[in-house]
């Protein structure tokens, strides 16, 4: 074996890429700044329990795992930075009743989750502790769009969700384990055939609504579409209203409304996005709501924020020059 040869998916960055990509670092760090978001530094390297809990539940797969020599326990390479901002937010700023934080560091994945995608990405991101309203929600997607801008990434379409609609119906149907982790996967593939059969036994109500979630895609006349179309819960018009002051607040901004995007579900909690720009096919930017991340820390509170992958800015930024 050629002992100069890179692991599959792990690779350099040269000039002038590697140029362009430190320019994009230092434009969204300054832009944080502006904003007045404090820069963190975590360790590349912490107890698996750490970061693997809660928010980093869902990463488990993706993370790689080791043993310290100097303890004797299991350590892990981080797979996200997202559950160490928690912990930071929890022990280390939790004399803050509000903490805006921002961050940039390499990440490692055991594999990669898409066609050429890196298993090293450059992760680069801003988050809100301590703020529930629908002004934390703006802030960060209007960030988010900004930092976009300064890559000088064009040609921006946003996708909004909310997980909450699809949790409620899940528990009003009386949902749980395993049936619902499988109408959870058959939403996110948009399979109407799979959604029918673990629905048919539901309530018409229940299960036309189901049916609907995969349809309720579009701009703004999904919102009213959805009124219409699904129950009145107190948690499905909360979700609704927040989408729609969302569109409000954001106005001039191409939004596309899915209801059916499910994306971290799992420790998500309100509205959901991601960003996509013309030449890709995957989301360059994402983010979303997950209040009471940090429960897990001894600080259960709002949270909400964004990140990015370098790598796929410098890409995504030349593509749309």
């Amino acid at each position: 074996m050629t002992a100069w040869l890179l692991p599959e998916n792990v690779e350099d960055v040269l000039p002038p890429r590697a140029w362009r990509l430190e320019g994009m670092r230092r434009a969204l760090l300054d832009l944080f700044r502006e904003r007045g978001y404090q820069l963190v530094i975590p360790p590349l390297i912490e107890y698996v329990e750490s970061l693997l809990t809660g928010v980093g539940a869902d990463l488990d797969l993706e993370t790689f795992k080791l043993v310290d020599q100097i303890s004797g326990r299991l350590m892990a390479v981080r797979a996200d930075i997202t559950p160490q901002v928690a912990r930071i937010d929890a022990h280390l700023l939790g004399a803050n009743a509000i903490n805006r934080l921002c961050y940039a560091g390499s990440v490692l994945h055991t594999q990669s989750d898409g066609f050429h995608r890196s298993r090293e990405p450059i992760q680069i991101g801003a988050e809100v502790y301590g703020e529930a309203g629908i002004e934390a929600d703006l802030e960060i997607l209007s960030l988010m769009l900004r930092g976009l801008a300064a890559c000088g990434v064009a040609g921006v379409q946003l996708d909004v969700g909310h997980v909450g609609v699809y949790r409620a119906l899940a528990q009003e149907a009386g949902f749980g384990g395993a049936t619902e982790h499988e109408l959870f996967c058959a939403l996110q593939a948009k399979d109407a055939s799979a959604v029918a059969v673990l629905t048919a036994a539901l309530p018409i109500a229940l299960r036309d609504a189901f049916a609907a979630l995969p349809q309720l895609y579009g701009g703004r006349e999904v919102l009213a579409e959805a009124r219409a179309r699904l129950p009145h819960l107190p948690a499905v018009e909360a979700a609704l209203d927040t989408l729609a002051s969302l569109d409000q607040g954001l106005g001039g901004v191409e939004l596309a409304y899915d209801l059916a995007e499910l994306r971290g579900y799992g420790y998500h909690s309100g509205v959901v996005f991601a960003a996509y720009t013309r030449g890709r096919s995957h989301a360059i930017a994402q983010g979303g709501r997950y209040d009471e991340v940090g429960r897990v820390f001894g600080r259960a509170r709002p949270a909400t924020g964004f990140s990015m992958d370098l790598r796929e800015l410098v890409v995504a930024g030349s593509a749309t020059e």
